[in-house]
């Protein structure tokens, strides 16, 4: 269907709202934690947490957007494939500075050397991955093979941290068991959607869980700094 006749639909309104709250909020938090973080070294790491997120998503929400509201065409599909390159790669900075948002949010406790060279490790190899041309990230087709590679080290990146905050549990009150299940939930509904959306669209749902638990990671920073 040609742009200029494209009449989007509510699923398509809706996605686009959705999405923009998304951006919105993470924005806004960010800005929070750099204004209320006192010179805190944890809340400015939340803050820069918060950025890194807000902005390798807009890569790809910002053109889904507009796919939304105007329609598809050749440009929009490059523009969310080099987006969805760029956010796999900030998706991966993401845990590693979360990582670090564990160490001062538990300064008493100590990372364990063979967790943190973990973490770094699958971090690394993911994202020298995720710059491979052959991920074909700006065609329908995609590549599964290294799908599978590039989520599977993901995955023991997320596992890493995940760790940490079993190990952490519920100490000083804090509750961030709940990191836990935000983590898990996350990786639950983005790695089928990066598996298998480009032959089953429907699958792409599963994005709107994942970005809700971006977002109780970050409201539980919040939750901190206030």
């Amino acid at each position: 269907m040609e742009e200029n006749n494209y009449k989007p639909q509510i699923p398509d309104v809706m996605e686009a709202i959705f999405d923009a709250a998304y951006l919105i909020f993470d924005l806004v938090a960010a800005i929070l934690f750099f204004t209320f973080s006192k010179g805190n070294i944890l809340f400015v790491l939340y803050g820069i947490l918060t950025l890194t997120l807000c902005g390798g998503d807009a890569f790809h929400l910002v053109p889904r957007i507009i796919r939304a509201v105007r329609g598809s065409d050749e440009k929009i599909k490059r523009q969310l494939g080099i987006g969805l390159q760029v956010s796999s790669v900030t998706m991966t900075v993401f845990y590693i500075i979360l990582m670090y948002v564990w160490k001062f949010t538990f300064p008493e406790m100590i990372i364990p050397t063979i967790v943190e060279a973990v973490v770094w490790i699958s971090a690394v190899v993911r994202i020298v991955i995720c710059m491979f041309p052959q991920n074909n990230w700006c065609t329908d087709e995609g590549n599964m093979k290294l799908s599978i590679a590039r989520n599977a080290v993901f995955a023991v990146t997320g596992i890493g941290v995940i760790i940490l905050y079993i190990i952490s549990g519920n100490a000083n009150g804090y509750g961030m068991t709940r990191m836990v299940a935000a983590i898990i939930l996350s990786f639950g509904c983005y790695l089928p959607v990066t598996l298998f959306s480009k032959t089953k669209p429907k699958v792409g749902l599963l994005m709107i869980p994942k970005t809700c638990a971006y977002m109780w990671m970050i409201a539980m920073g919040l939750q901190l700094l206030f």
